[in-house]
């Protein structure tokens, strides 16, 4: 679950002196500050994955909502992943870290006195684009306060996002379940953790006030463009994230539930914890996964994925709680060497001078990854029923999945160094 800070984030951030340099540097607690902000923001993302059964329950709402619910989310975060770049470039950091924390809160707000559906629209959509708004400008900060140890940081980065995703699925789970008030207690938990950072924040000195275009000029969208030579090597990482990724947008939005109805386990805890044992294995994954080659990891993890869905099919229809959680952590295993392998691997031969072009097309089709097919499983499930549904969508994910792995097998590409992108999940 990783991603790459856009245009231009790297090396104004690497750059010293008064328009790039870091001017906290004597604030030592700002890099874990800022670290365990986006680990949150993450945790943010997944934190009503085990309670979209509740709401479908309360509101008599069709899988084909849920999964809208989720996508407006995927929309959201794509906008802003495209935007912030080069606003956190030209008016610093700190803005936008600020503005995505109390965003987060207003969205968690919206989520505790929620009414309806619309409102479950609302907050996703506000935590969309505070989540990809605070990922991009608070992986710059990271670079900005250690510009020589950028790898270091994408690879902690990368497992943080996926262990705060973990923990607070978990911890959301659970005070749905016990708590006073399942609809209104695991955001009321969250938020004063995000306020709490936001005044860390507050407190933070800017830590880049480079300007990379005309004061007042009009923020603009790279255009999405992948030079020739790299063709092969982009068709074969953005396989690989797009199946990931869809494989994500579904086990955050449907699978939590269907877990719990196919084991015929009545409890959110257990859909939570499916949930966060596939972040956790995740973040495992990238922490050792830096030690294998790229391309290598990335094949790895996408046949992995292909026989871990299958095996997913199989798991789900003997209704056997511990086979779903072994699924859920080869899943997690499987989908961490894949995308972080595959971003690993285009970060490897992407030229320098169209980086942000590339990563545009690369988000804008992992994102599309993420929302399109959750989306089409939804309504499918509406219609004839997500068990039903899931094995003919496993079928197809693994077809990607296994063309991902062909197509690498295919790539044969001297690697140079590795390249420090900045990993996060969305």
């Amino acid at each position: 679950m990783s991603q790459a800070v856009t245009s231009g984030t790297s090396s104004e951030a690497s750059r010293s002196g008064p328009g790039g340099g870091s001017p906290v540097t004597s604030q030592a607690w700002a890099y874990p500050l800022v670290i365990t902000l986006l680990a949150v923001s993450l945790g943010v993302s997944g934190a009503p994955a085990p309670l979209y059964g509740l709401y479908e329950a309360r509101w008599d709402l069709a899988p084909l909502t849920t999964t809208l619910v989720f996508a407006a989310y995927a929309f959201a975060a794509l906008a802003a992943v495209l935007m912030a770049g080069q606003a956190s470039d030209r008016y610093g950091r700190k803005p936008l870290l600020v503005g995505a924390a109390a965003t987060m809160l207003v969205g968690l707000v919206v989520f505790m006195t929620a009414q309806g559906v619309a409102a479950l629209f609302v907050a996703r959509t506000l935590h969309g684009a505070a989540v990809g708004t605070a990922v991009v400008a608070g992986s710059a900060a990271l670079l900005d306060l250690r510009p020589h140890d950028g790898a270091r940081t994408g690879q902690l980065t990368g497992i943080m996002f996926n262990v705060g995703m973990a923990a607070t699925i978990l911890s959301a789970a659970v005070l749905a379940d016990l708590g006073p008030a399942p609809f209104v207690t695991p955001y009321a938990v969250v938020g004063a953790v995000v306020l709490v950072l936001l005044l860390g924040v507050l407190a933070m000195g800017e830590t880049h006030h480079g300007r990379t275009g005309p004061a007042g000029g009009r923020l603009r969208i790279s255009r999405p463009h992948v030079p020739s030579e790299i063709a092969v090597d982009f068709r074969f990482s953005v396989l690989g994230v797009m199946a990931s990724w869809s494989v994500l947008g579904v086990y955050l939005s449907l699978f939590p539930t269907f877990a719990g109805v196919s084991t015929g386990i009545d409890s959110i805890i257990f859909g939570g914890a499916v949930v966060a044992t596939m972040a956790a294995a995740a973040a495992m994954s990238q922490a050792v996964s830096a030690r294998i080659e790229a391309r290598r990891a990335a094949i790895t993890g996408d046949f992995g994925m292909a026989i871990t869905l299958g095996l997913s099919v199989l798991a789900l229809d003997s209704g056997r709680a511990w086979a779903v959680c072994a699924v859920a952590v080869l899943m997690g295993l499987t989908f961490g060497l894949a995308f972080g392998g595959s971003l690993r691997h285009l970060g490897h031969v992407v030229p320098a001078d169209h980086r942000g072009s590339v990563m545009s097309a690369y988000y804008v089709l992992a994102y599309g990854a993420m929302a399109v097919p959750t989306i089409v499983a939804g309504w499918a499930a509406t219609t004839w029923g997500l068990d039903a549904v899931f094995p003919w969508f496993s079928l197809a994910v693994i077809l990607a999945c296994l063309a991902a792995g062909v197509l690498g097998l295919r790539t044969r590409r001297p690697v140079a160094a590795e390249a420090p992108v900045q990993p996060h999940l969305a």
